[in-house]
């Protein structure tokens, strides 16, 4: 079995979670999940099968998608509505919606973030969230993500209550914290924030309309039509830069050979895929480290075609 599994994830697992349900439901121990989602967080999380668990990392480093909710007048420990009340400060004024669309217009671009103590970054070998368990709370490092764009998804001109939620689209890098996020708007507008909901609605080439749930698999797997339902390992590529070769060099590229930089891909730095007339993914290229005219391989997918 091989392939890519767009899976809805659904709230109350982790997706390590959703990987041990996945092995037994399709009797195969080769599965991985591209990027952890929060257990309360629902949404498109792409399944790695088989040979495909190669290039579930370019997912995982893909942009991704999230239709999420703030809310206004209370802070939590970890910054989604999980976590324990910090700080409240009722919300004493109106909030006109230009005021929050001015908001959303300074956290668009490049931005630094600070990862949550509820995370799984780690400092000194451990992850945040075991130190946060603990009760200890460790300086964390600052990172720069990108946020390509915030949408606002309310048609309210003025906001008014004692809390005040309004929920959001933002299309953003891999790395970006929306709890945090969430936060860092809710600063902004003068009160304490968390993140009341949160759902992925895109990761890489995969959309909410892609995935399947649990039930939707365990009936394919029943029926015997779970192969028709896997996406190929290329889907997962599909966002990269394609050089395509002819099968003379594909022999080449099946062994790991050099292969020389076409002019229309000498500005490209990150990875590129090495791919057959008939769209067959056989390596992901990059340059070489020391010839500036070679594309060295990072790693083979296929050699048996």
């Amino acid at each position: 079995m091989e392939g890519i599994l767009p899976l809805f994830k659904p709230a109350g697992l982790t997706s390590h979670d959703c990987v041990f349900r996945l092995r037994k439901i399709l009797k195969t121990k080769k599965v991985g999940h591209t990027g952890t989602l929060d257990p309360d967080v629902t949404g498109v999380l792409p399944i790695c099968i088989g040979k495909a668990t190669k290039v579930a990392e370019y997912i995982t480093d893909a942009g991704k998608a999230y239709l999420g909710e703030v809310t206004l007048g209370y802070s939590t420990t970890t910054e989604d509505a999980s976590g324990e009340v910090v700080v409240r400060k009722t919300v004493n004024r109106t909030i006109t919606r230009e005021e929050i669309i001015g908001v959303l217009h300074s956290l668009t671009g490049e931005i630094e973030q600070t990862p949550p103590m509820y995370s799984a970054v780690k400092v000194g070998g451990v992850r945040l969230y075991e130190y946060a368990r603990k009760g200890i709370e460790v300086e964390r490092p600052t990172r720069i993500v990108s946020i390509y764009s915030i949408e606002l998804l309310d048609d309210r001109e003025q906001f008014e209550g004692e809390t005040i939620s309004f929920r959001f689209q933002v299309h953003c890098s891999k790395g970006t914290y929306i709890r945090t996020l969430a936060v860092m708007m809710g600063e902004k507008l003068g009160f304490p924030a968390h993140m009341s909901y949160l759902q992925r609605t895109q990761s890489a080439s995969f959309s909410l309309e892609d995935c399947l749930t649990f039930e939707d698999i365990e009936k394919n797997m029943e029926e015997g039509t779970i192969s028709n339902v896997l996406r190929p390992l290329e889907s997962a590529l599909s966002h990269l830069p394609k050089l395509r070769i002819n099968d003379k060099v594909a022999e080449k590229v099946k062994n790991g050979a050099l292969l020389e930089i076409p002019d229309h891909l000498k500005t490209i730095n990150g990875p590129i895929i090495a791919e057959t007339d008939d769209g067959t993914a056989l390596a992901i290229y990059a340059k070489h480290p020391n010839k500036q005219d070679l594309l060295k391989p990072v790693k083979v997918l296929r050699n048996d075609i």
